[in-house]
Parts: C-alpha cells; structure tokens; sequence
C-alpha cells in the first residue's frame, strides 16, 4: 500500500489539537490495510500531565482492542522516540509513515532493524510546526526530549 497524504493531514489536524490545546504539537494516527483512518490520537502530557501519552500511545491506546495490528501503518508527525517505537514493536505494526525527522530522529533504526518499513517524508508543514513549538516554548522543548 502506498502512502497517501491524507493520512499525514490528519495526523497534523492531530497536532494542531494538541498545539490548540497549550500542549506539544504531534500528531499521529492508525491507518487499516485498506486506507482507512482507524485511530488518531494527540501528544496529551501537558494537558494531563502523563509523560507517557506521546501522540502515538495515545493513538494505539484510541484503537482499542485489535487483531489485525500487523496490517496497520502508524502515521506521526514526528519522529517515534524509543517509548513510541517499543509500543508500535510490541503490537506488530509493521509500517510506520514519519511527517519529519529533522528536528528529532528517534528510533527509526529500531523499528527498522525489527522489520518495520519505516517512510520518511520531511513535510514542511511537520518540520513548521517543531521548529514553531522549540521557538515559542524552549523549556517544554527541553522537557519533553529530556535535555
């Protein structure tokens, strides 16, 4: 299956909710094997305040109880850090689609050592919006990627 843009739209509808929302601005969403958005989900710690609701746990954790994880393609805005990637590892996704790793790689070598496609797309928009959040808010930047 090939990547379709509207997947990465929504994922970044995603991340403007959680930018909307006082809080990091990633996105991500779950895609089935036939195009369609079947999860999505949005960075929640600040809002919450659990550091481990990154947009893509949040994500896996709205699309409930599943049997086909291995036929999904998780879509994030961001690169996967290590909790993310380990969390996509441990259901069997094996296809993750990457709005931008230039502000932040996380564990692409992972997921694609474990078998992972992993696409990268450096859309400007996903790049915009990092580079907007590290600009205005320095010290949640430096919280939430722990320097």
């Amino acid at each position: 299956m090939s990547v379709n843009s509207g997947w990465l739209d929504e994922a970044i509808i995603q991340a403007e909710k959680s930018w909307g929302e006082g809080g990091i601005p990633i996105g991500s969403v779950l895609v089935n094997s036939t195009g369609e958005v079947v999860s999505r989900g949005h960075n929640q710690r600040v809002q919450t305040g659990d550091p481990t609701a990154h947009a893509e746990v949040v994500c896996i954790r709205n699309a409930g109880r599943r049997r086909d994880w291995g036929e999904l393609t998780l879509v994030s805005t961001l690169s996967p850090c290590i909790m993310c990637t380990g969390t996509a590892l441990l259901f069997g996704i094996k296809s993750v689609v990457v709005g931008e790793n230039t502000t932040f790689i996380g564990a692409e070598g992972l997921m694609s050592t474990n078998g992972v496609k992993v696409t990268v797309l450096q859309d400007k928009r996903c790049i915009e919006l990092m580079l907007r959040f590290q600009e205005e808010k320095p010290d949640l930047w430096a919280e939430d990627i722990g320097l």
